[in-house]
């Protein structure tokens, strides 16, 4: 399907077991000291100097060669609080955690790649292999860059990956500029004030003018947003009220706003502030608005996009590594790291049928039979951007 990616049997036999035995034992953000125990073994195993603590869980594994140029690659750790579904015989064996994202994958093919180039050093210069916990939701690339992660580590560049079930296995993916959208988060409480159900017009009813501000904030979207740009805005909880007969008095809306752009992202915000404004003066409720700028958007820089183009394609030909995908409204806390150094995070293909599972699906399961290639993927990209001549 694609040529001889160059990596061991014996490496590629490790990958699968790491693979699988991160996967039976899943660990959310944070709290991955297995798997880091587990990373830092390979590491060392390999010849690699190793750090830890940085986030508390994260890895940094170092390998140089020479004086030259410094990169780092990046895999993240951590699985998600959801309970798997599959029938397999490395399933999870933790209640209510399932590596449901294929960090699990990611993991194994950054180790199968220091693995292989500890073994032969076709580069000169610096590699670093950094392994972060806490990518979904806790922000712990934005906590390792905090705490000090290019200042230890001087990487002229950093480079991401990911699994994509819909894509075919044997094609990549990837796009100069924003890759991910920025994630931000809101919580809203209306207080009216609380009646008896059999006489609502004794109070101001929260529930009522919840309903106006969920039906009111869709139009941000669909009225205030050009058609020309990106945005999406849910709400994904409602709570209020304890029973039958009182109508309380508040209630709480939270959600989500994704964007693709810095000054849509604003827009957005300004727009639900003065939406959340309006409601209340026309209810004479009490509106407060908490919104939560969360994971920026992932941003590819030109050259560093040209250069995981041109490693990819020395694997899989030209023609398989699609350089216009469009940006995905998912989001990643690789964000934090390109905020800081220039560098490109790329889709690599895991699909096998047009029915395989999702990422955050309770069916989902990495496809192993990527593993050669993503290690592979990292090899070719150390070499052209370090060489050794």
């Amino acid at each position: 399907m694609y040529p001889n990616t160059e990596i061991s049997d014996d490496i590629r036999q490790s990958m699968v077991a790491w693979r699988r035995d991160i996967h039976a034992h899943p660990e959310t953000a944070f709290e991955e000291h297995r798997t880091a125990n587990l990373v830092a073994s390979a590491l060392q195993l390999a010849g690699l100097q190793v750090d830890r603590g940085l986030a508390g869980t994260g890895v940094v594994g170092t390998l140089k060669n020479g004086e030259g140029p410094r990169i780092a690659l990046r895999a993240d750790l951590d699985a998600l609080h959801m309970q798997e579904l599959g029938a397999r015989a490395h399933a999870s064996v933790c209640v209510g955690k399932m590596h449901g994202c294929g960090h699990d994958g990611h993991t194994a093919m950054l180790l199968g790649a220091a693995a292989h180039l500890a073994r032969h050093k076709p580069f000169r210069g610096t590699v670093y292999f950094v392994f972060q916990p806490a990518e979904e939701n806790e922000g712990g690339g934005r906590v390792m860059v905090e705490q000090g992660l290019f200042e230890r580590f001087p990487a002229d560049a950093v480079y991401g990956m990911h699994n994509f079930p819909h894509m075919p296995r044997g094609q990549f993916g990837i796009r100069t500029g924003t890759m991910t959208a920025y994630l931000d988060t809101f919580e809203i409480v209306v207080t009216g004030k609380g009646s008896h159900a059999a006489m609502p017009s004794t109070g101001i009813d929260s529930i009522v003018v919840a309903a106006q501000l969920v039906n009111a904030l869709q139009t941000v979207v669909s009225r205030r947003t050009s058609a020309t740009d990106a945005a999406v805005l849910s709400v994904t909880q409602i709570h209020g009220g304890d029973t039958w007969n009182v109508i309380p008095e508040t209630v709480m809306l939270r959600g989500t706003v994704r964007t693709l752009d810095a000054a849509v992202q604003d827009q957005t915000r300004a727009a639900m502030r003065q939406i959340c404004q309006g409601v209340a003066q026309t209810h004479g409720a009490a509106i407060t608005l908490d919104y939560r700028e969360g994971y920026p958007g992932v941003v590819n820089t030109p050259a560093e996009t040209a250069a995981a183009v041109a490693a990819a394609a020395s694997l899989v030909g030209a023609d398989r590594v699609h350089t216009d995908i469009p940006p995905a409204m998912g989001s990643e806390d690789f964000a934090f790291m390109l905020q800081q150094r220039p560098g490109a995070y790329i889709s690599i293909g895991a699909g096998e049928t047009a029915d395989d599972p999702a990422l955050h699906n309770p069916y989902y399961d990495f496809n192993d039979n990527i593993l050669p290639l993503g290690a592979a993927y990292w090899v070719a990209l150390v070499r052209q951007q370090l060489p050794s001549h």
